[in-house]
C-alpha cells in the first residue's frame, strides 16, 4: 500500500484526486483474507452507476477491508468461528468486531459463506464474553497473556488483550445478533453458550447498577493518559439510580461520571431486543422479562437526566453521576450522542435529540473542531483539533438534510490524505497528519454510508459537490503544529 507521504505530493486537499490518479490500494486478490461474492457485486453495481468516481475508488477499497484484512475465518467443531482484529492492532474488540461485520448483513441472503462468517463473529464473541464480561478486547489464541498486565491493576486472565469495562463492549454482540437474526431468521449460533453468554450480560449489567456496593470490577494503569480509574480502581462515586456505570468510554478512555448517558441508551435498546431473543429464539420467557425489567429500569432513570441548555434547550448530558455533576461534550466514538438514532435509540426527530445534535455540532461541544478542509467531532482520545472521520460519518448517517449529506460526502472525499482509506482521526487543517492508517471500523462505515446515499439519494453521487461552505473557510481557533513525520503518532494503544 501506498504511504501517504509518497501521495501527499500528487494530492491537493480541498480538491481530491484527479480521475485519472485513483491507484490500486486496495489489497491483491491472492492476499484477501476473505471474499464475498455478494460484496465484489455491490461494488461493481455501484463504481458502475455513480459518477463521482473518487467515491466510487474510495467505495471499493473501503467497504471490503474488514473482509480484506482483518477476518481469520475456520471451521471449529463443525462450527464457524471469525476472529476479526481491529486492524493495525492484532486483537478482537467486541464492539469494534461488531460493527466491522454489521453492514454487510443485508448482503447475507445473496451470499451463504458471508452469512457463515458472521455466525462465526457470533459464536466468537460468545467465547470472549463467557471468559471474561468485563473485558473489550482479547486473543485468539485464549493463552496469550497481555502486555497491559505488567501496567494494569485488575484481574487480567490469559486470553484477554485489555479489560476496560465499557457497556458498550456487551451491548454491540446483542446488537448484531439481532440483526443476523432479523436478516437471515437463522437460530443456529444461539446455542447453550449464546445463552450462558447472554445471561452473563445481564449479570454484569447489574453489577454495575452498583446497588448492592461497587461491584467485583476494578481497574488501574500506570499511564499518565485518561486510562486509569482513581479511588482504589472504582472511579468517582456515583448515585445509585437504576443506570449502568461505565468505566470507560467507546474510545476506550476513562469516563469522568460513571453513568455514560449514550452507553445506557443502547444498554435499554440492546436489553429490549434481548428479550425478543430470549423470548422467540430462546422461548425463556422468565430470562425475557428479567432482561426487560433491567431495560425499563435503565430507561426510567434516562428520562429524569435531559439537562436545560441556555443555547439549545432540553438536551441529553453525555455524562452524569446522580449527585447532580454533568458533563456537557460529545465524542466521535459511538456509541455517542450523536450516532443515538443509527443505532434506533431515539428517533431521528425527537426534539431533544435535534436539540443534542445542534450542541454536538457546535463549539459549545469542546470536541467539536474546524478547519480548512473539514469540521467534525473529535475525541479526548486523539487530543485537541482532530477531527474523527466516524464523527463526520455518523452525522451523515442521521441526518436527512441533503445538503449536510453532500457536505460530510465532500468532507470525506477531501481528507483521506491520498491514502483511499478513512483514519481514526485527522488534523483538519492538515489531513496528511492522521492517527491509525489502517481502521477497519472506519473504512466498512465509510462503505455503509455511501450504500446509504446511493439507494436514498442518488444523485449526491453523480457530481463532485463543491466544498461545504462553513468547512472551506480557514480556522480562526485551531492551530497546528508542524510534524516532521506525519504518520510519527500512530498510536499502539488506541
Amino acid at each position: 500500500m501506498a504511504s501517504a507521504a509518497v501521495w501527499a505530493a500528487k494530492y491537493s486537499f480541498g480538491k481530491g484526486l484527479m480521475p485519472s490518479s485513483f491507484p490500486e490500494v486496495r489489497v491483491p486478490v491472492g492476499q484477501r483474507r476473505f471474499k464475498s461474492i455478494a460484496v465484489e457485486n455491490l461494488i461493481n453495481e455501484i463504481q458502475q452507476n455513480i459518477s463521482n468516481k473518487e467515491i466510487a475508488w474510495l467505495f471499493n477499497n473501503c467497504f471490503p477491508n474488514t473482509l480484506d484484512t482483518t477476518v481469520d475465518y475456520s471451521i471449529i467443531d463443525g462450527k464457524p468461528d471469525t476472529f476479526v482484529i481491529t486492524g493495525d492492532i492484532d486483537a478482537m474488540w467486541l464492539r469494534d468486531s461488531s460493527a466491522q461485520v454489521m453492514p454487510y448483513l443485508p448482503l447475507c441472503k445473496n451470499d451463504k459463506l458471508l452469512q457463515n462468517m458472521i455466525e462465526g463473529v457470533i459464536r466468537r464473541q460468545n467465547k470472549c464474553i463467557l471468559l471474561d464480561p468485563y473485558a473489550n478486547a482479547f486473543y485468539k489464541d485464549d493463552t496469550k497473556v497481555s502486555e497491559w498486565k505488567k501496567t494494569d491493576k485488575t484481574d487480567m486472565k490469559p486470553g484477554v488483550h485489555e479489560r476496560k469495562w465499557e457497556i458498550d463492549s456487551l451491548c454491540y454482540p446483542i446488537r448484531l445478533a439481532y440483526h443476523y437474526w432479523q436478516e437471515t431468521g437463522d437460530t443456529a449460533p444461539f446455542d447453550e453458550h449464546w445463552r450462558d453468554a447472554m445471561r452473563l450480560v445481564v449479570k454484569t449489567f447489574k453489577e454495575q447498577q452498583r446497588t448492592n456496593g461497587q461491584g467485583p470490577y476494578r481497574f488501574q494503569r500506570e499511564a499518565a493518559w485518561a486510562d486509569s480509574l482513581p479511588l482504589d480502581g472504582y472511579g468517582y462515586p456515583c448515585k445509585p439510580n437504576g443506570l449502568i456505570c461505565s468505566a470507560f468510554r467507546p474510545s476506550d478512555d476513562a469516563t469522568i461520571f460513571l453513568y455514560l448517558i449514550p452507553s445506557n441508551y443502547f444498554a435499554m435498546k440492546s436489553l429490549m431486543q434481548l428479550a425478543e431473543m430470549w423470548e422467540k429464539i430462546g422461548r425463556d420467557y422468565d430470562a425475557a422479562q428479567e432482561a426487560r425489567d433491567l431495560s425499563r429500569q435503565v430507561y426510567l432513570a434516562l428520562q429524569q437526566l435531559s439537562i436545560m441548555h441556555p443555547k439549545f434547550g432540553k438536551i441529553y448530558p453525555y455524562e452524569v453521576n446522580g449527585y447532580g455533576g454533568v458533563n456537557i461534550m460529545d465524542d466521535a466514538n459511538a456509541p455517542s450522542l450523536l450516532s443515538l438514532p443509527y443505532l434506533e435509540v431515539v428517533n431521528l426527530n425527537d426534539n431533544t435529540y435535534l436539540n443534542t445534535r445542534q450542541m454536538a455540532l457546535s463549539d459549545e461541544n469542546p470536541f467539536f473542531f474546524k478547519g480548512k478542509y473539514a469540521e467534525g467531532v473529535g475525541s479526548p482520545h486523539t487530543g485537541l483539533n482532530n477531527v474523527w472521520h466516524i464523527g463526520i460519518i455518523m452525522r451523515g448517517l442521521t441526518s436527512s438534510d441533503t445538503k449536510e449529506i453532500a457536505d460530510c460526502i465532500e468532507m470525506l472525499r477531501t481528507t483521506h490524505a491520498g491514502t483511499g482509506f478513512m483514519h481514526e482521526s485527522f488534523n483538519p487543517n492538515a489531513p496528511i497528519n492522521f492517527t491509525r492508517k489502517w481502521f477497519a471500523w472506519a473504512n466498512t462505515l465509510f462503505g455503509e454510508f455511501i450504500w446509504k446515499v446511493y439507494r436514498d439519494h442518488k444523485s449526491l453521487l453523480d457530481v463532485v459537490p463543491k466544498p461545504p461552505q462553513s468547512a472551506a473557510a480557514p480556522a480562526t481557533n485551531t492551530k497546528s503544529t508542524p510534524k516532521k513525520n506525519p504518520l510519527h503518532f500512530l498510536r499502539r494503544d488506541r
